[in-house]
């Protein structure tokens, strides 16, 4: 008997990880404070430990050979320009007369040419202009042939190559309306086409698109793959001339694709310039190593300076100059320390990676592609968009002959390198943030920043839970066992506003084929659901739990699996949900407990 105190007195000893979990737990707040705090700090230091791009691929072979291109390819490009601009001005039917013109230029190129026909999709429903457009449904009742526009596809057949394999060549323009530009662009595509026709060392075929682009970029890109990888027999392929195929041509599998666009460079002086654009949709990324060998060509090649998009509001940011300083200083000390260490950059490099960062993060999380190269991603495709801005006058025939060439230098260089592939792209990085054309911040980085801005979820979560089991505890003594299963009630409560607002999300494609509606009548109609379907829902749920701890608990577990499952799905949209909803998650309470 004397011996019962001293084994109530004793106490079992917890693992180490359950007492660290337990000492997380009873310090939630400070641990939670402590690594959003770290997680805002590492997604600021990102523009400073960005890594410089290097070409992982060593079969690409950069600089391996010098360009071939000569005056006499870039002489044949500048009649074909010259002919599509007068075209223009003398023809009324450019629709027909431009991609015949193209053909004739294919095929005099020894190319394989074909047509390749396709009708706008009428868009039915886009989320974006449910609210401000009326309804614009196509009527494809009375379609005509200038209803459809026409892409132009020649294809150079490789002399040592066994036709699995091919690179595409892009070159979007407007047949009703066509811009300088754009001619100049398909004149670039051309002086390359032309000289890859002749040469005897390509391992891939090459196809070159002409894409019709008066019912959108990446439209006529899309139906032209959509027709690739599934063949239908709609008749749309009917031969124009003699020299073209009236069947739709294919070559072998794509190894990658380039857009080609030439654009006018608005500040004089500022010599040309390379703009690469490579998001696709749902925030794919092509390999890096096509963006790496795009840019060392550009660079080391044709002395172009290399730009990737950036958010140009963020430039003048005194904030961002603050935080730029500030690193710039720690940098100093640093390496006053040991000067072997590297930290730190100056301040209009961070600046300007900050703004890259920023601008590469929000169209990787918005999800719609910045050109037509987007399409191609959609298969697995590696493709970018790549503009070259010039200062260069049209009028002036040395300036579109120096653009000619170094253009068509610029993509005989690329292709020759992709031409030098075994298999596809896969040495680099798919998944990375870009901070200016030559850094980047690869994902076993950026996934520190994240996991440190959701780890106060789970430890918030199992506090709250953690407090209300101890209060239902030692106010429900003597309840029955069934009673203290209070988490019961929240979660019905959680997977009841989860499914309302699936309703809400999917009620405007249903409310948008209601015919003739405008935008106020169905914003009403939208509002007026939405509240009625939760006020059925609400009176599902009976009456309100007091155990506001346990549904806050249930409702931060939620918000944690859903950004985890996020970040496999699209990175930058769980890095920015995160940026929103942990800081809510920490500071929202009730103004008002229920008695």
């Amino acid at each position: 008997m004397a011996t019962t105190p001293e084994k109530d007195e004793e106490k079992p000893k917890h693992r180490p990880i359950i007492r660290i979990g337990i000492f997380i737990i009873a310090h939630s707040l400070s641990v939670s404070v402590v690594c959003c705090t770290a997680g805002v700090l590492a997604l600021l230091l990102f523009p400073v430990i960005a890594k410089k791009t290097y070409v992982s691929e060593n079969a690409l072979l950069p600089d391996s050979a010098n360009p071939m291109i000569s005056d006499k390819d870039v002489s044949r490009a500048n009649i074909f320009v010259n002919e599509l601009t007068s075209l223009k001005l003398k023809s009324q039917n450019t629709v027909i007369e431009i991609p015949r013109l193209i053909a004739l230029h294919m095929a005099n190129s020894r190319g394989e040419v074909s047509y390749h026909k396709f009708q706008t999709q009428s868009n039915k429903f886009h989320p974006l202009r449910f609210f401000t457009s009326p309804n614009a449904e196509a009527d494809n009742s009375n379609t005509t042939c200038e209803s459809y526009a026409t892409n132009t596809i020649g294809i150079v057949r490789a002399q040592h190559g066994d036709g699995k394999e091919a690179i595409v060549l892009v070159t979007p323009y407007n047949s009703v309306n066509l811009t300088q530009n754009e001619a100049l662009s398909l004149g670039i595509a051309y002086s390359a086409f032309s000289l890859l026709a002749q040469v005897n060392w390509l391992a891939k075929d090459i196809i070159w698109i002409a894409a019709d682009s008066r019912y959108g970029e990446y439209n006529s890109v899309a139906a032209w793959l959509r027709e690739y990888h599934t063949p239908s027999s709609n008749g749309l392929h009917e031969s124009i001339e003699t020299e073209v195929y009236d069947t739709f041509r294919r070559a072998g599998t794509m190894a990658a694709a380039l857009v080609i666009k030439v654009a006018n460079r608005g500040e004089e002086g500022e010599k040309d310039a390379l703009n690469i654009y490579a998001e696709a949709s749902n925030g794919q990324m092509p390999n890096l190593d096509l963006i790496n060998i795009v840019s060392y060509m550009a660079v080391h090649g044709e002395g172009l300076s290399v730009h990737v998009g950036k958010l140009v509001s963020l430039l003048d940011s005194r904030c961002l100059k603050f935080i730029g300083h500030v690193f710039e200083r720690v940098g100093n000390v640093v390496r006053r320390l040991n000067p072997q260490w590297k930290f730190g950059i100056p301040v209009k490099d961070y600046v300007e990676g900050g703004a890259t960062l920023v601008s590469s993060l929000y169209h990787q999380a918005l999800g719609v592609p910045t050109g037509s190269h987007g399409a191609f991603r959609d298969y697995q495709i590696d493709a970018i968009t790549m503009e070259i801005t010039t200062n260069r006058s049209s009028t002036n025939k040395g300036g579109q002959d120096e653009l000619l060439l170094q253009g068509g230098r610029l993509i005989e260089t690329v292709l020759r390198s992709i031409n030098n592939l075994l298999e596809k792209f896969h040495q680099s990085f798919f998944l990375y943030l870009l901070t200016s054309s030559n850094k980047f911040i690869s994902v076993g980085v950026y996934m520190i920043a994240f996991l440190l801005l959701v780890a106060p979820l789970p430890v918030l979560a199992a506090a709250l839970f953690s407090d209300a089991g101890k209060s239902i505890h030692k106010s429900e003594k003597n309840s029955k066992p069934f009673k203290s299963w209070r988490w019961l009630h929240p979660t019905k409560t959680i997977c009841l506003i989860h499914l309302w607002g699936a309703i809400v999300s999917l009620l405007p494609y249903f409310i948008y084929q209601i015919p003739n509606s405008q935008p106020t009548y169905r914003l009403l109609i939208w509002a007026f659901l939405s509240l009625f379907i939760l006020t059925v829902l609400g009176s599902l749920l009976g009456a309100r739990s007091a155990q506001w701890a346990v549904l806050k608990s249930l409702t931060v577990s939620s918000a944690f699996i859903g950004l985890c499952l996020m970040s496999v799905i699209n990175f930058a949209t769980a890095e920015i949900g995160a940026l929103q909803l942990v800081p809510l998650c920490l500071m929202i309470k009730p103004w008002r407990l229920a008695g």
